[in-house]
This record gives structure tokens, C-alpha cells and sequence, in this order.
């Protein structure tokens, strides 16, 4: 068979980079056209890495140097198969299958055709007839089996999760390997491995897990399954029979099709035997012009030589034996067609269809003349001749010589395919790879060739969809309304800013974008449960929902109001419902019908399942399958998690001992607010010649609920720091943490600045700001004296000396006037009844002595021994 060369020469000008592309463990380098994205290029890369290497006998091996791109697998494959076709009689010299495979290479370099991967092991699946005894029961086993293949795969996804979570408790430990590896002693494991055993997972598998071993779990054959035909009566499925309501049961478990012609059922039942391949029509015509209907008989014919070569070369023994189905699908038959012209897509698909298999019919006939008919041809050649005279085919020369393959397919369902065609599913935008290798969206390019030729505005367009990434001027939600609520300059340039940078409008009018301080002050809202601020400023979702669009776009075309005029239809219609007019345009020049699920809503049960089925029937479909849409990804269940009754062991009986029992008190976890006028005071000091404020905040009881820092002459990024940490700190006041927690952690922490502490009548020296604020805070509020580390001196924080025998100090020294507001009598005063010390006040003054630790003066002498009131320290004193 001679090939007529047309691919070879355009395939010259094809530019090729060097690409260096990411894959699962390793980074490939290779050369690739300069317009595939690496996505595409990685898709090739995998087809690559499952070619078969094998020859016929006697075959020389191909010459390696033919081509560099992808590695010079395409080549060498298409070689291979050259030399199979050699072999078996195909070619009749060694020229015609140089041709052949340089056609064929070529074809894959300009992207207009691409191979599936086919199983070695591909098998037919059985037809169930509903009609045949015994059918109801075989159904149900179906359902049953399905049903559970899919729940296996969710709980091997989850004990698989739950075993990995195990193995990272222990990666994550720091610590001994033995100690880590101890639920009793990883709190961390202990939770991880209860989960795992709620799973299933048995105490040796959890075990094992935090031992290292690779927790992968996968189910074999759940992605791969065929899709089982079922053979129905039409009538009973239109009527909505019990038998309609049984099979859309087992639709929606899985891959099911329900076929109403005994030979479409046959065909579809051999699906798995077949050889595939996928035609892309934009890029065919993108090179061939006017010469598109040549080009594309020219490819037809290549391929289907091609995978009939496929075919004979399988080691696998069901392929040379059985029936020779083959699978040509159309790729792009949305865009091409709507490239096209979008007012005729149905005609021209049409075409396109009835085309490709005139051709694909043609050259099967040619390969049976030399090669001999399939080995059902006796059976099916009267129907095969009643279908050729309705496509317009040789009806003398397929009847003399017969045909090749059984089934001729026009529909592939494979995504890695479509990846390696560069091929998507057809909707208003696509993703397409910028120069520096990111990812963004675009108005799809056959639609704006389609709008640009209707006289619409594409720029228009693109602004609709992607919206204007500004307030300025949207309905609801604008400058205006927002200058009403309180926003000043600052706010609105900050929305400004994140509109560029997020998606979503509930993520803008949040903090960071927003200050905290001004959406509890100014706003007069709390964001700490993560809550939308904007249905709390009086905007309603229209509102809200009227300036997203405008800020983030639509996500179709269908409301557009500039839409031209000749392309309503097109831009009304779900992008899904038009690839499905297209195929079923295509399906009558198919051997095989067309298995496309018709998605149906995920709450949807068998009744309305057998409804839609009902509905297919009576529209004259020829096959049909159903699946679940996927379900919202923010859906979830609100549900109570009670807490499991703990099992209690038998514990060996004891003798009573008399033990202290403690009670074990649970604080409330919840946020506790302060009162909005709220009591503290300010204490000025300076550490180490550095000025420090300390503001306290007080609930109603006097009990400590905030504190603030203020700094001078620090830094903007030391100031800032310091007023983060004052707000962390009162976040664990508000939710219980005690103050002596706090207290303990902080004090005798060392950094400087440090030293002489002025200003406090209390504190004398500090060995760093934090331990001075937090001995500030243990004596004021815990009492606890033993923080303090010098007496009183006069006066320096006006709030006196308290002696025994003072005289009462008015309390408008302590109390507010402006926080009483006058509630608090004039002549009220306090009255001292103790001091702070223990000391005799005619006791002799010790003298002072440095401690070598921290350098304070501030060592005393207790208890035979010196101690250290600054930092704590012991040392050893001579004398």
C-alpha cells in the first residue's frame, strides 16, 4: 500500500526547544515543539515510557538518528510499525514503509493525530439482556458489586490517609526513635493510631505504618473497568417500567450503558478489543487551509493502516483471535466547528463524521483485499452494506472484498489522549502556559475567531468574563457606599490592591487587607470567627453579587448583553449540551454508538434516574450512561460528635489506702470579652535607661484581661513587635490561660536592654523588658511579693509607702474621676493597714552586693546562703 506523502514536508517547519520538564521524581529534558505546554509535553513523555520494543523477525531495527524530539520515540515507534506492515505484506517495498513511517511520525510532531494506549489484555465485556431468565437477579449482583467497589476505594483512600498521618506522627517526634514510637509516650501517635484502628486498620498495620513502611494503599482495576452493556426493550424503558427503574439503579453505580439494538450492544460489548486513535480537527485545518476535506481522507487512511498494524502487532493472543474493532475519535470537534462557522457546527460535524468514515470504510476494504475480511465479516456484511449505502460508501467494492475490522468507532474516551492532542472540553474560557511557564486563563481562541467574525467585541467579551478587578463604579458594593460605612483613602487602595490578587470578594474585605483596629473600631465588627463582613454592613447578596461579577466576572457568556446576534444560540446553550449535539450529529456514521454520560443532579436517586433513561428512549438515542454529578466541594454534614463510651478494664483488686483525690476542673474554652469601659492603670518605668509603658485592662472583678507596650526611641520593628506580643498575650488572658502561666514563663528571661529598673517602687532591676513586665504583673495582680526585688524609696509612682501608722490617703488618688463618672463620693478615702516588708523600720541597712551572675546589686544573704533577687542565681560567697 503506498502512502501519499502530504504531513512530512510541513512537519519541517516545526520549531523545537529544549524543554526541561517536572515528572514524579525527576526533571526530563527533551526537545518539543515550541507551542505545546508542558503539561502536553509530559503527557507524551508518559506514552513514551510504555512503547513496546519488540520487532517482527528478521526486522531491522530503526536507525536512531531519524529524530530528536521527545527522545525519538515517536520515530522509533512509527518505524516499528512500519516494519510490523513490512512484514505482513502491507508494504511492498522498503520505501513504501520509510514513507509510511515518516508520515506517521510526522502526523504526532504537527499535533493533528495522536495513539491511545492500548491494554495488552483488553477483553470484551459480557452483554446482559434483560429479556433472558435470570437478568433482574444478574442486574442486582452488578449493582451490589459496583456499589461496593466504590465504597472499597473511599475507605482505601481513608486508611490510607489515616496510616500516612501515623507514619508522620513519628517522622515529626523529636525525640528518641523508641520514645516516638510509643503511642503511651507520642500523644500525637496515640490520636493518629485511633483514628487508623476506627478505619480498620489492624494494630500490626499501625505498627508496621510507624515502623516506616509505606502506608500507599490502591485498589487494582477500579480505574480500568469496561463499561457493561445492557441490552433493554425500548418501549419498556420509554413507558418507565420497573425494569427502567432497576437499570438506572445500576447506572448510577458505575460505568453502565443501556443499549436497545442487539448489535449496537455487540459492539459496544467488544469496545475493549479496540485499537484507538484521535484526529484533531483545528489543528488539521490550522495547516491545510482550503485543503482540509483531502487532508483529512489522507489522515483517515493513515491511521486506520496504523492501528490496523497495532492491532496484528499485540502480543496479547484476544487480539489476533477475535474481531478487529478500531477507534478514530474526533478531537476538537467543538472548535473546529465553531472556528468554522458556529451557525452551522451540526452540519459541518456532520461532515466531518460521514467523512472520516468513507474513508476509514474505504481503506478497511483495501486492507481486506489484501489481508482478508475480520473473521465476522459473514454475519454483519448485510447490515455493513444497508449502513454504507446511507453514509454514501462503495457498497460493490465492500461487499466484494468485505471489510478489515468489524466496528468502526468515531468516539475515544480518553483524557490522556486529549492531554497529548493539547485538546480540552469545550466551554467559554481555556488555561493556556505563559512564556514563563505559568498558568492562566484566556477567552477560548475559537470563540473569539467566532465573535470576531460575527462582529462582536472580543475585548468586551473577555471583560465579561474576567471581570474589571475594580469597584470603581460597580453596582452595590462601591467607592461611594463604602465611603458612607466609614472607608477612607487607605481602605479603598488597600481593596484596590487585593482585587488583583484573590478570586474572592469575602477575602478583600478582611484582615490583612483591613486593619483589625479599624473594622472593630470604624466598622464596629468582630472578624475573629472568620465571618463575611460584607452581609454585616447592610449589603444584600444581590448587591453583593452584582459587584463580584463585575469585579471577577462571569463564568460564561450566556447573559451577555453585546453578544452578537448570529451566535445567541451558541452563548445560551451549556457548553455540554453542545459537544452532545455535535456527537449525536456524528453517531449515525458510528459502528458504535456513542457513550458519553448525561450528567444527572448528585441528589438525584433511581426514580429520577429511570426518568431520564425514560426520556433517552423516547428521543431515539442509541446507547446511554448515566453518572452523578460531583457533589458541591463545600458541602458537608452538620453533624454532633458525641463522645464514645470508654471501655473500662478489670483492674486487679487492691487494698484501700487513703490518697488525696483532685478534682479536675475544665475551664470554659470560649472567648471571655472585656466590658467595653473598662478599669487598669498605666505604670511609666525605664529599663536600662529605655522608657517602657505598661497599660493593663481589667474585667469587672478586677482580674486581668489585656495588656498593652508601649516603647519610645526603639524602632518601628522592635515597637511593633512588642505591641504583636502584648496582643497575644491578652488573647490568652481572654481565653483563660492563667496569668501565672505567663508570670513563670517570663521572668529571668536575659536580653538586653536590661539593668537599673527607675520609675517603679517595686521592681529595682530586670534582666530584660519582659522579666521586668511580668514582675510588674505577678505583684500587682498575684501578690506575689518575692517578684519584687527592692522597697519602696519615697514616692517615685505617687502611689505612696503603706505603713501602719499613715493616714488615710484620699481615693481619688487610686480611683478614676473620669471612669466613676462622679459616682464616687468626695470624701472617700482609703485607710492603709499594712506594709510590704516584714522588716523593722529601725533595723540597720544591709549593704549592697553585686551578683556575679547578672551584675545587680541585688545579693542577700538568707538563710546562711546568697541569693540573688534579679535573676534567682546561688553563687558560692566567700565570708
Amino acid at each position: 500500500m503506498r502512502i501519499k506523502p502530504r504531513f512530512a514536508d510541513l512537519a519541517a517547519f516545526v520549531v523545537l526547544d529544549p524543554r526541561a520538564v517536572e515528572r514524579p521524581g525527576v526533571v526530563t529534558s527533551t526537545l518539543a515543539p515550541a507551542d505545546w505546554t508542558d503539561v502536553r509535553v509530559e503527557a507524551w513523555l508518559d506514552w513514551a515510557e510504555d512503547l513496546p520494543t519488540d520487532l517482527p523477525h528478521g526486522a531491522a531495527a530503526p536507525d536512531e538518528d531519524h529524530g530528536a524530539w521527545l527522545g525519538g520515540a515517536p520515530d522509533r515507534w512509527a518505524h516499528r510499525l512500519a516494519a510490523w506492515g513490512r512484514a505482513q505484506g502491507l508494504f511492498t517495498t522498503d520505501e513504501d514503509a520509510a514513507a509510511f513511517a515518516d508520515e506517521l511520525s510526522a502526523s504526532l510532531l504537527l499535533g493533528v493525530a495522536a495513539p491511545s494506549v492500548t491494554s495488552e489484555h483488553g477483553l470484551s465485556a459480557p452483554v446482559i439482556s434483560l429479556s433472558e431468565p435470570g437478568a433482574a437477579r444478574r442486574l442486582a449482583d452488578l449493582t451490589a458489586a459496583r456499589r461496593g467497589e466504590r465504597l472499597a476505594e473511599r475507605a482505601a483512600e481513608a486508611l490510607s490517609d489515616a496510616l500516612r498521618a501515623v507514619a508522620d506522627a513519628v517522622d515529626r517526634c523529636e525525640g528518641p526513635r523508641e520514645t516516638c514510637a510509643d503511642p503511651a509516650r507520642n500523644p500525637a501517635l496515640a490520636r493518629a493510631a485511633l483514628t487508623a484502628r476506627r478505619c480498620g486498620a489492624t494494630d500490626a498495620d499501625i505498627i508496621h505504618a510507624a515502623e516506616g513502611e509505606s502506608p500507599a494503599i490502591a485498589l487494582p482495576g477500579l480505574a480500568t473497568r469496561s463499561v457493561q452493556p445492557i441490552l433493554a426493550q425500548r418501549d419498556a424503558v420509554a413507558s418507565g417500567g420497573p425494569e427502567a427503574q432497576a437499570v438506572a439503579e445500576a447506572a448510577l453505580e458505575g460505568d453502565l450503558a443501556l443499549i436497545f439494538t442487539p448489535h449496537d450492544a455487540e459492539t459496544l460489548a467488544d469496545a475493549g478489543l479496540e485499537a484507538r486513535a484521535a484526529l484533531h480537527l483545528p489543528s488539521l485545518a490550522a495547516l491545510t487551509g482550503d485543503r482540509f476535506d483531502e487532508a483529512l481522507d489522507d489522515l483517515t487512511r493513515l491511521w486506520v493502516i496504523a492501528l490496523e498494524i497495532e492491532i496484528a502487532s499485540a502480543p496479547a493472543s484476544p487480539r489476533r483471535d477475535a474481531a478487529r474493532p478500531i477507534a478514530l475519535g474526533l478531537s476538537g470537534l467543538a472548535d473546529w466547528t465553531v472556528a468554522t462557522d458556529a451557525g452551522k457546527a451540526t452540519a459541518l460535524a456532520a461532515t466531518a463524521g460521514a467523512r472520516v468514515s468513507v474513508a476509514a470504510s474505504a481503506t478497511s476494504s483495501e486492507l481486506a483485499a489484501r489481508l482478508g475480511p475480520c473473521a465476522e465479516w459473514d454475519v454483519v456484511k448485510d447490515e455493513a452494506a444497508d449502513l454504507a449505502a446511507q453514509r454514501g460508501q462503495d457498497t460493490e467494492a465492500l461487499t466484494r472484498h468485505g471489510r478489515r475490522h468489524a466496528a468502526i468507532n468515531l468516539f475515544v474516551r480518553d483524557a490522556e489522549l486529549e492531554l497529548r492532542l493539547g485538546a480540552s472540553p469545550f466551554a467559554a474560557t481555556d488555561l493556556f502556559q505563559t512564556e514563563d511557564g505559568e498558568t492562566q486563563r484566556r477567552l477560548r481562541p475559537a470563540l473569539a475567531r467566532a465573535i470576531a467574525r460575527a462582529g462582536g467585541d472580543v475585548e468586551d467579551a473577555e471583560r465579561r468574563l474576567f471581570g474589571r478587578r475594580t469597584l470603581i463604579g460597580a453596582p452595590g458594593v462601591n467607592h461611594s457606599a463604602l465611603r458612607e460605612l466609614g472607608f477612607t483613602d487607605v481602605e479603598l487602595e488597600a481593596v484596590e490592591d487585593a482585587l488583583s490578587q484573590t478570586d474572592r470578594l469575602s477575602a478583600v474585605f478582611a484582615p490583612p487587607v483591613l486593619d483589625a483596629g479599624f473594622v472593630g473600631d470604624v466598622l464596629g465588627l468582630t472578624v475573629e470567627n472568620g465571618a463575611d463582613l460584607l452581609p454585616r454592613l447592610s449589603f444584600d447578596a444581590a448587591a453583593i453579587e452584582a459587584a463580584r461579577a463585575v469585579a471577577f466576572g462571569h463564568p460564561d457568556l450566556s447573559d451577555w448583553n453585546a453578544a452578537p446576534e448570529a451566535l445567541n444560540h451558541l452563548l445560551s446553550s451549556p457548553p455540554a449540551a453542545f459537544e452532545a449535539g455535535l456527537r449525536r450529529a456524528i453517531e449515525p456514521f458510528s459502528d458504535v454508538p456513542d457513550i458519553s454520560p448525561d450528567v444527572i443532579d448528585w441528589r438525584a436517586g433511581s426514580l429520577q434516574g429511570a426518568r431520564a433513561l425514560g426520556q433517552a428512549a423516547r428521543d431515539g438515542r442509541r446507547a446511554v450512561v448515566l453518572h452523578r454529578a460531583a457533589p458541591p466541594a463545600d458541602f458537608q454534614l452538620d453533624l454532633t460528635e458525641t463522645e464514645a463510651p470508654v471501655q473500662r478494664r478489670m483492674e486487679p483488686e487492691t487494698r484501700p489506702v487513703e490518697r488525696v483525690v483532685e478534682k479536675v476542673v475544665e475551664r470554659d474554652r470560649t472567648r471571655r470579652k472585656l466590658p467595653d469601659r473598662r478599669k487598669g492603670y498605666i505604670q511609666k518605668a525605664a529599663v536600662g535607661g529605655h522608657k517602657v509603658y505598661i497599660h493593663t485592662g481589667e474585667y469587672e472583678d478586677g482580674e486581668l484581661g489585656e495588656i498593652f507596650i508601649d516603647m519610645h526611641k526603639e524602632g518601628a520593628a522592635f515597637r511593633s513587635l512588642m505591641n504583636n506580643f502584648a496582643i497575644a498575650i491578652s488573647i490568652g488572658l481572654q481565653y483563660g490561660v492563667p496569668l501565672d502561666e505567663f508570670v513563670d514563663a517570663f521572668v529571668f528571661t536575659r536580653f538586653e536592654p536590661a539593668g537599673r529598673v527607675t520609675g517603679n517602687d517595686s521592681i529595682r532591676s530586670a534582666t530584660s523588658i519582659l522579666d521586668y513586665i511580668f514582675r510588674e504583673l505577678g505583684v500587682s495582680y498575684l501578690e506575689r511579693q518575692e517578684l519584687a526585688n527592692a522597697e519602696p524609696e519615697g514616692n517615685p509612682d505617687g502611689l505612696g509607702t503603706a505603713t501602719n501608722d499613715a493616714e488615710p490617703v484620699p481615693a481619688a488618688r487610686f480611683i478614676s474621676k473620669g471612669f466613676a463618672r462622679g459616682a464616687a463620693p468626695d470624701n472617700l478615702v482609703v485607710v492603709p493597714f499594712g506594709r510590704k516588708a516584714d522588716t523593722p523600720r529601725d533595723a540597720a541597712p544591709t549593704e549592697a552586693v553585686a551578683c556575679p551572675a547578672c551584675g545587680d546589686l541585688s545579693l542577700q544573704n538568707r538563710g546562711g546562703g546568697w541569693i540573688c533577687d534579679t535573676c534567682g542565681a546561688a553563687p558560692q560567697m566567700q565570708g
